[in-house]
């Protein structure tokens, strides 16, 4: 980990840090929720041991990046237009792509506005997700899951913070990370996050050390930037209509957990096995279903996330 430097650097309009190491091609590696660039230890020396400079940055409102306040500034529009930015600013032309989670979303997002700055994309979790133009995101998480789904119950500012102010942020690691449920987490307004049982002991992939690190950062920033990704998805719905129909022309290969509980949402198994992926993103090249491994698959199972990493992008 000594070897990994840490820099910030000013891109569409805020500072943000950036974690890398290596050298050679560069694979740009995009976090999720609540997670920051920490998530992505394993892949970052892994794929520098390789002949590669990884990258992986805090992404606006995680860590030690800045936090606009107003959630109308994380759009996919803002977070793309931070990546592109900072890229321009390290002098990057071009790189392989690799997302988990949120920044699996955002990875979509920045192949159908930039698809010239992407050699290939890696993405884990979160399958793409085509606009309807006659529903938007939150709206459709609504009626197949209800108000308690917890997208839904994210979008009232203050009231998610308020619930993780009565959890201890350790707690919160714990129970959020060690979660292998495949069923939709739903949050009833009174009990909130405590409605998620938390786990017995820490599974073996996962220390107190890393629980420590994200929860330290967290009590320094808060969540209401991570939060805030969720409070604008509607918002893109709105801005992305130029884009509805669009296809992902850059080659892709997609990792999912058999017990990652995106995997399991309604729909998903069917879109990705059936026909409605690869017409989505035509050079869909493989798809893997990683067994017995949950949401956060680049931590649980991470010798084969960075060898499926390396043998996909090692082609190009």
């Amino acid at each position: 980990m000594d070897a990994i430097q840490h820099t910030t650097i000013k891109t569409n309009g805020i500072k943000m840090h950036i974690a890398s190491v290596g050298n050679g091609p560069v694979v740009l590696l995009l976090h999720g929720f609540p997670e920051l660039w920490y998530s992505w230890r394993h892949q970052l020396l892994y794929l520098s041991s390789v002949g590669y400079r990884a990258i992986a940055p805090d992404l606006r409102g995680y860590g030690d990046t800045d936090s606009p306040e107003s959630h109308t500034s994380y759009t996919a529009l803002h977070i793309v237009g931070d990546l592109v930015g900072a890229l321009d600013e390290l002098g990057i032309e071009k790189v392989f792509l690799v997302g988990h989670d949120w920044g699996a979303i955002i990875a979509w997002y920045f192949c159908l506005f930039r698809p010239e700055r992407i050699k290939a994309l890696v993405n884990l979790s979160v399958q793409f997700f085509p606009r309807n133009p006659a529903i938007s995101f939150i709206q459709r998480f609504r009626a197949a899951y209800g108000d308690d789904f917890y997208m839904c119950r994210f979008q009232v500012p203050g009231e998610a913070e308020a619930d993780f102010a009565c959890i201890d942020t350790a707690q919160l690691f714990k129970t959020t990370l060690s979660n292998r449920s495949t069923k939709a987490p739903c949050l009833p307004k009174e009990y909130g996050f405590r409605a998620i049982p938390p786990p017995e002991n820490l599974p073996s992939w996962l220390t107190e050390e890393d629980i420590n690190y994200y929860a330290a950062k967290f009590k320094e920033t808060g969540f209401t930037g991570a939060l805030n990704y969720y409070r604008a998805f509607d918002l893109t719905w709105e801005l992305t209509a130029p884009w509805t129909g669009v296809q992902i022309q850059v080659p892709v290969k997609f990792i999912v957990g058999d017990s990652d509980l995106t995997y399991h949402f309604k729909g998903a198994k069917e879109y990705i096995h059936e026909g409605g992926f690869k017409r989505d993103v035509p050079l869909l090249e493989e798809v893997v279903i990683v067994e017995n491994a949950g949401h956060f698959v680049h931590e649980e199972k991470p010798h084969e996330i960075n060898t499926h990493i390396h043998d996909f992008i090692k082609k190009f």
